[in-house]
């Protein structure tokens, strides 16, 4: 059988993905390949997103998801599988496949994998990818994207190489000091004691059992679907289902007389999607500021140590001169450094951290691993770290994995 040929274009997380996929057609080295018609199929999150918004405005995506349900009812995983098992249906004379793993559990990672080496064998696949630990093992052809053109390399080394050598080892300042301290019982920080939620009698979580304590540094991980926003929900107290069982929130059982917003003043709260509801005109200073109210814009005058503490903080992440900017006009490494910097800008007890590197490429995820591992071992603050993999130079001292069941996920301690 002829050797199909599959290729990697390593892309950094700030390229302008229009002008890739411009280029990918027309490249000069990549017509040698002779792959290329206009029946391509493209395997991305932005494909994905178009399909949800055809279902958004017209009550229908166009093809059978095969699951009698609405794509946008199904998991992140089940997405992508009937997404991929569409184009496939369509007859493509290549894939192009960006961010194939974004946002799926490590089991739904291997199926993906699998079906794609099962395509491998007849069709051809050109892989964007941002990490290099997402490459597909039957590459055969590499490239790397720069100054607006594609780089060939020799071999999956060399191009590794070069990747390497983008990496920065990030900020080795000192973390600022908080302004004031939280008077709360040490331990525990938060605890769930048989703690069970369910949805129209469809159970989700079952009997959870967790003590987060101060200081600690837990990961929470578990399979597309098996609960993990639910624990979130009901820790950060959005969650009205935590009421009436064994839940305590910073020495307080859930319904004792506090509100939503004295637990929300104890946690930082980090997820990529709050740049979305920020306005256009909000200064990364006016963001950080934020987070002593925990609000979406200023709204009350910030008083001179607030302002001194935020710019402290854009002193350490080293974005104080772009102080006045939009947070559209950064990177997504710094996107992501100025929310974690306002999320820790009140050091609060406890720090929930929801995909900080997701969508990054290496270099960017460095960055963001370094910050955080500042942050645990120059802060008191307990980090509540949610991923489902493992990032090298993170060191989480305990996790803490939700195994999904029809009875509702069950939590485990599993050792680091």
């Amino acid at each position: 059988m002829k050797e199909m040929n599959h290729i990697a274009i390593y892309l950094p997380a700030n390229a302008n993905k229009a002008l890739v996929m411009g280029l990918i057609c027309k490249h000069p080295l990549l017509q040698a390949y002779n792959i290329f018609n206009n029946n391509a199929a493209i395997f991305s999150s932005e494909a994905l997103d178009q399909f949800l918004k055809e279902e958004f405005l017209h009550g229908e995506t166009g093809f059978d998801t095969g699951f009698n349900r609405p794509l946008h009812t199904m998991s992140s995983g089940e997405q992508k599988k009937v997404l991929l098992q569409f184009l496939l249906s369509q007859n493509p004379a290549y894939f192009i496949v960006d961010e194939v793993y974004d946002h799926l559990d490590i089991a739904t990672q291997a199926v993906v994998l699998k079906k794609f080496e099962s395509i491998a064998q007849t069709i051809p696949i050109i892989q964007i990818f941002h990490r290099k630990k997402e490459i597909f093992p039957f590459i055969n052809h590499y490239f790397s994207y720069h100054n607006n053109d594609l780089i060939a390399h020799v071999s999956l080394e060399h191009l590794l190489l070069d990747i390497k050598g983008q990496v920065h080892a990030g900020t080795d300042l000192t973390l600022p000091l908080p302004l004031t301290t939280f008077n709360i019982p040490l331990n525990p920080l938060v605890a769930l004691i048989n703690v069970s939620v369910s949805y129209d009698g469809r159970p989700i979580v079952k009997d959870i059992n967790w003590t987060i304590n101060a200081g600690e540094f837990w990961q929470l991980i578990g399979p597309n679907g098996s609960g993990k926003t639910t624990i979130l929900s009901l820790i950060t107290g959005d969650n009205p289902k935590g009421y009436g069982q064994e839940l305590y929130l910073f020495g307080k059982k859930k319904g004792s007389g506090e509100t939503v917003w004295d637990i929300k003043q104890k946690i930082g709260y980090f997820n990529a999607s709050l740049t979305q509801h920020f306005s256009r005109q909000d200064s990364i200073e006016k963001m950080i500021i934020s987070g002593f109210n925990d609000s979406i814009g200023l709204y009350i005058k910030p008083t001179d140590q607030q302002i001194r503490l935020a710019q402290e903080w854009l002193h350490f992440i080293q974005l104080y001169p772009q102080r006045n900017k939009a947070i559209q006009f950064l990177t997504l490494a710094q996107q992501r450094m100025v929310l974690i910097a306002r999320a820790m800008v009140k050091h609060p007890p406890l720090l929930i951290l929801d995909e900080p590197t997701a969508g990054l490429d290496d270099a960017s995820a460095a960055l963001i691993i370094t910050m955080i591992q500042q942050i645990v071992n120059q802060s008191t603050t307990t980090i509540l770290y949610v991923s489902h993999s493992r990032e090298e130079g993170l060191t989480p001292t305990s996790i803490f994995e939700l195994s999904p069941s029809e009875f509702g996920a069950t939590g485990t301690i599993v050792s680091t």
